[in-house]
């Protein structure tokens, strides 16, 4: 990884999904407008060089709509799965398979960011490995109804400082209570 790649991180964009619209009161008058919305705010951050981490729920709907944003979107992309990624028996629905994802999708991940430990899932997790040794934790799926814990947040678009943009570790991490100590001593 190169010394400017920067990451970000990002959950639930819902791609295509009409009905998100009302249920997170998403600010939008149609899903095509939500969508380019979306495309726009990425690509205004993201380079090609960056990485990006999906934490899960990238498209509900179309599949063909799907892969065409996909190849839209800027940097070196993660997914995370989340439920709407998935078909019922848990396996990966095939539009999503056929994106070019740096790696194949997978249900959770580690990784680090600027010296700080990161435990990636859709689901928020009560605990999570390195938990008590400073690692920091990542999830989506709640669509901001669920409190920052500790070092744990939620990085959906729809949480008032994610703004419908993908975050870098940073930015998501500033609104952690009690952080300032620990991002100095990390």
């Amino acid at each position: 990884m190169s010394a400017f790649t920067r990451k970000f991180y990002v959950s639930d964009t819902h791609f295509g999904h009409e009905a998100i619209l009302g249920f997170c009161n998403r600010p939008f008058s149609s899903v095509k407008e939500m969508d380019e919305f979306m495309v726009d705010r990425w690509n205004s951050v993201v380079r090609d060089t960056d990485i990006v981490y999906h934490l899960g729920d990238f498209s509900f709907g179309c599949p063909e709509r799907a892969v065409a944003i996909h190849r839209r979107l800027k940097g070196r992309k993660y997914l995370i799965l989340g439920n709407h990624d998935l078909r019922r028996g848990d396996s990966v629905l095939p539009h999503i398979l056929r994106m070019e994802w740096e790696r194949p999708p997978v249900l959770t991940a580690s990784t680090s960011d600027g010296g700080n430990r990161l435990f990636l899932s859709h689901y928020g997790h009560r605990t999570w490995p390195g938990q008590n040794r400073g690692s920091y934790h990542f999830y989506g799926h709640s669509h901001a109804s669920i409190p920052h814990l500790g070092l744990s947040r939620d990085v959906g678009v729809d949480c008032a400082d994610v703004a419908f943009t993908p975050r870098t570790f940073h930015e998501l991490t500033a609104a952690l209570p009690g952080l300032t100590s620990a991002v100095t001593a990390a």
